[in-house]
């Protein structure tokens, strides 16, 4: 086979892989002289003239990557490309850990506070505390110098057993003092929250599915029970998704052995393969109520739709987004990754998950949950329509659900448009509520740590001091010119800033179990699933 005469002033290597890229790398993807192998000759031939033709330098690298995406983005919305930088910290949260010193913490102005140390984990071995300023890594300064979080992050992180060292300003003391600290393996919950909202019912919320998320869930039911859980609320509210498989094993403790739980069909409607309970769950008895929004996705609505094709439980909330597409990732040589779909999910009773799109549109798709609210699917149910043909049956009652993308809530729950003012949403998109929490329980953590001893005395007594909030508005006025409009909207803002404030500081005297405790205690989807569960059992 000849190499074409436009290569024939290549030489040595280059010449080598061109001619892999143009005569071998097609017949991995296309019967020879087919249509396919004269695109993919024609993308090779064109690169390689860019490359080497082109009046100035070209990064050929950025070049690929933007033909990647480009073709990418004519398929459908959700195949994408990442490099291998993206990549990595696109899988961490997934993974279930991270190498780094182990603190949660938040940026007060110009400095990162530590909110907790991670249970035993290397900061809080090496006696890192909650409120201490971390305000430089290995002798560079990170506070007062403007350096993004993103920055502060990527030094604090490294390898397991590499060392930092680190300054850090404590209050009560004088001097810097200074930790070092031997980098360990980090986990990342994907649990948010799991509690007894009353006797007899537990709540568990978790925020993706990831490698760790059944084991955490499955650890956090068992303690539930303990205390006397006979019915469950699963929280999936703006739970995005994650792996298949953390899916179907979490939804394998709720489901008897065999059931259906999602299966997929590929090109030509060919069914890629079938998820079944496994059998032998944690909570195959109690009574179950999965609360969902228009942001519950992907691994959210394969346990929803098969809570719900099953009658194992009642959905309450608002639609969901509808992401039923397939992807399977492909690792390439540098670390970078394509994200590429191959299949549709579809629920036991045969719905598909994924909602219609236009392909090469990404515009229109992204704007879908912001045309279901214009449309006004999100404040009234009568604003939902589906047509004869998207009828489906669930499996055991014969109940009437709906298909055409996502999963429709068997109780619907409107959009509360009203429930936080304007102002109230301004204040928080700038910060300053989280800013106030944080400046509070800085200055007050011992004496709160003292008198509150147990979160049950905190959540009955405490109440924000109102010289907090009295701070936060003159400040948000002075600095960005925020006011409210009306008494009344003044009065609704303080009583709800003042709400947000409480939580945020359980969240930082305890955990995120005891922010939303507080945060729910008025919540109405909440409210509508606790409704369910304290009716008789038919």
């Amino acid at each position: 086979m000849t190499i074409p005469s436009f290569n024939r002033s290549l030489h040595g290597w280059q010449g080598c892989f061109l001619f892999l890229l143009l005569f071998t790398a097609p017949a991995l993807f296309a019967q020879p002289g087919s249509a396919g192998e004269k695109a993919i000759r024609k993308l090779l031939q064109s690169t390689v003239m860019i490359n080497q033709m082109y009046v100035d330098t070209v990064n050929m690298e950025r070049q690929v990557e933007d033909a990647i995406t480009g073709m990418l983005s004519k398929l459908d919305p959700h195949s994408s490309y990442t490099n291998a930088k993206d990549t990595k910290k696109l899988n961490e949260p997934l993974q279930g850990n991270f190498d780094g010193i182990g603190v949660q913490f938040n940026m007060l102005e110009d400095t990162l506070v530590v909110i907790q140390p991670t249970s035993k984990g290397p900061s809080e071995r090496a006696g890192i505390l909650a409120g201490d300023r971390i305000i430089s890594v290995n002798d560079t300064a990170i506070a007062g110098v403007k350096m993004s979080k993103e920055d502060i992050m990527s030094r604090l992180r490294g390898p397991k057993g590499t060392k930092v060292n680190l300054g850090v300003v404590r209050r009560g003391i004088k001097d810097v003092l200074t930790f070092t600290i031997k980098r360990d393996k980090i986990p990342v919950n994907s649990l948010d929250a799991a509690y007894m909202v009353e006797p007899g019912i537990g709540l568990v919320r978790f925020s993706n599915f990831a490698a760790t998320t059944r084991d955490e869930v499955v650890d956090a039911i068992r303690r539930l029970q303990e205390k006397g859980m006979k019915d469950l609320i699963i929280d999936l509210q703006g739970n995005g998704g994650g792996y298949l498989n953390a899916a179907v094993d979490l939804a394998s403790e709720f489901l008897p052995q065999g059931e259906m739980i999602v299966y997929t069909r590929g090109r030509g409607g060919v069914n890629m393969g079938e998820f079944r309970s496994t059998g032998g769950g944690l909570f195959t008895k109690g009574r179950i109520v999965v609360l969902v929004d228009e942001y519950s996705a992907s691994a959210s609505e394969i346990l929803s739709g098969a809570i719900q094709d099953h009658d194992r439980g009642t959905i309450v909330g608002r639609r969901t987004f509808g992401k039923g597409l397939v992807q399977r990732p492909i690792n390439l040589e540098d670390g970078s990754m394509i994200r590429l779909t191959i299949a549709r999910y579809y629920t036991p009773a045969g719905r598909c998950i994924q909602k219609p799109y236009e392909k090469g549109d990404a515009k229109s798709y992204a704007r879908d949950v912001i045309d279901r609210y214009n449309r006004g699917e999100l404040t009234n149910a009568d604003s939902i329509h589906f047509p004869d043909s998207l009828r489906y049956k669930t499996l055991k009652r014969g109940r009437t659900v709906y298909g055409g993308g996502g999963i429709m809530p068997d109780i619907f729950v409107p959009l509360d448009t009203a429930r936080y003012t304007r102002l109230h949403r301004e204040l928080s998109a700038r910060s300053y509520v989280v800013n106030a929490s944080l400046k509070y329980i800085d200055k007050h953590r011992k004496q709160l740590n003292k008198k509150y001893e147990d979160f049950e005395t905190f959540r009955r007594d405490f109440t924000i001091p109102t010289e907090v909030i009295d701070d936060l508005l003159a400040e948000a006025e002075k600095k960005d010119s925020l006011k409210a409009r009306s008494d009344e909207e003044l009065q609704k803002t303080r009583t709800d800033v003042a709400l947000i404030l409480k939580g945020l500081v359980a969240r930082d005297l305890w955990d995120m179990s005891e922010y939303f405790q507080i945060i729910y205690a008025d919540d109405p989807v909440i409210q509508r699933a606790l409704e369910v569960l304290r009716k008789p059992e038919d």
